[in-house]
Formats: structure tokens, C-alpha cells, sequence
């Protein structure tokens, strides 16, 4: 599967370029890292390789910062764009901790 050509809307898309994107890993070589190591799971099923493919409606579950993420792709960007831009692609499905014991 080719990248997708800037400017270009598919319908489909390299989860390591979903991730890079929607600014969720800090560059495509760390988003590509994170996909290779089998620490991430879309739409259940662990994955294991960075050209995974992703479409809307997916959902995405990984670790970051010692805490689970969980989203729901809304739509597929076409470039990395502002923190705004970003947090427009998916909802943040993520388990709320629980409240701690009272001090």
C-alpha cells in the first residue's frame, strides 16, 4: 500500500501515518516503533506491523504515559497538522481511572 499523496482523501490509511498525524507519537519512525513492537491493538486485535491498514470507525488501543488509550478514528487527516487539527481526528474512548480510597 502506497502513502497516501498530500491533499489526497483515502479511504483507508497506514496506522503509523494515523498515529505520526493525529500528533499520538512524536515522529512517524517512533509511531512506525510503537506499531512494530506489538504494543498496539486495532479493533482488537493486536498489531504488529506499521502499514496495518486504518479506515474511519476503527478503533485504536494503545499505552501512553502509563495510562490506556482508547479511540475511535472519526476521519483520516492528510497531513500532521495543528494539536487542534489532530484531536479532531478520533474520540477519546479512554477508561476513566477509578477514584482512589479517601484520605
Amino acid at each position: 500500500m502506497a502513502d497516501p499523496m498530500p491533499g489526497v482523501v483515502s479511504d483507508v490509511m497506514r496506522l503509523d501515518l494515523f498515529l505520526w498525524y493525529a500528533r499520538l507519537a512524536k515522529s512517524r519512525s517512533v509511531a512506525a516503533e510503537v506499531t512494530r513492537s506489538g504494543a498496539v491493538r486495532l479493533d482488537g486485535r493486536r498489531v504488529e506491523r506499521a502499514h496495518a491498514p486504518v479506515r474511519v470507525g476503527a478503533t485504536i488501543a494503545f499505552v501512553q504515559r502509563n495510562a490506556v488509550r482508547v479511540l475511535r478514528v472519526e476521519r483520516l487527516p492528510n497531513r500532521r497538522g495543528s494539536a487542534a487539527e489532530a484531536a479532531s481526528f478520533y474520540i477519546d474512548l479512554s477508561p476513566v481511572d477509578a477514584p482512589g480510597p479517601a484520605q
